[in-house]
Parts: C-alpha cells; sequence; structure tokens
C-alpha cells in the first residue's frame, strides 16, 4: 500500500473527502517527524512506538574498491511494534 492508496482507504472508512483524509496524514506525519526531532518518542497503544536510536560511526568499506571509509554517527528512526498489532499478524 502506497501513501495514496492510504489516504484512500482512510477517506472511505473515516466518511470524509481525500482533501481531509491526504490533511489528516501529512498532520499525523508532521507530527511524528517533529516530535522525532526533538528527542521524543511517539507511542501508539496497540500499534507500536516510534523512537530514535543513535547509531555509533565506524569504518566501512567501499564495495567496489574496497577502500576504508568512515561512516559518521547519526541518529535514526526506530519502530516497534505493539503487542496488538502482531497479534493481528500471527
Amino acid at each position: 500500500m502506497n501513501k495514496t492508496e492510504l489516504i484512500e482507504h482512510i477517506a472511505t472508512n473515516a466518511d470524509i473527502s481525500k482533501a481531509a483524509a491526504t490533511r489528516a496524514l501529512e498532520s499525523v506525519i508532521g507530527a511524528v517527524k517533529t516530535t522525532l526531532k526533538k528527542g521524543g518518542s511517539v507511542s501508539l497503544v496497540g500499534f507500536g512506538t516510534f523512537a530514535v536510536t543513535k547509531r555509533a560511526s565506524r569504518v566501512g568499506r567501499n564495495p567496489r574498491t574496497g577502500v576504508a571509509i568512515k561512516i559518521k554517527a547519526a541518529k535514526v528512526p526506530k519502530f516497534r511494534p505493539g503487542k496488538a498489532l502482531k497479534d493481528a499478524l500471527n
């Protein structure tokens, strides 16, 4: 499912226009981004938790030349699924 299909699904299930569904989805995505950027986490009970973790710098290798390169440290988003989501899949 891509973003357009998700918007159509939201509009149909919530009985709202596609424009309203688009605004709602963009608002949710924006809120998650803003919270993660500030270092917080977003927990949706029954669905899961979005959080930020730190990845340490490390030495990697260029696969073409084999030369060692330094990969900078980075903050990366992580998603941990909730129990209800896991149970729905099994």
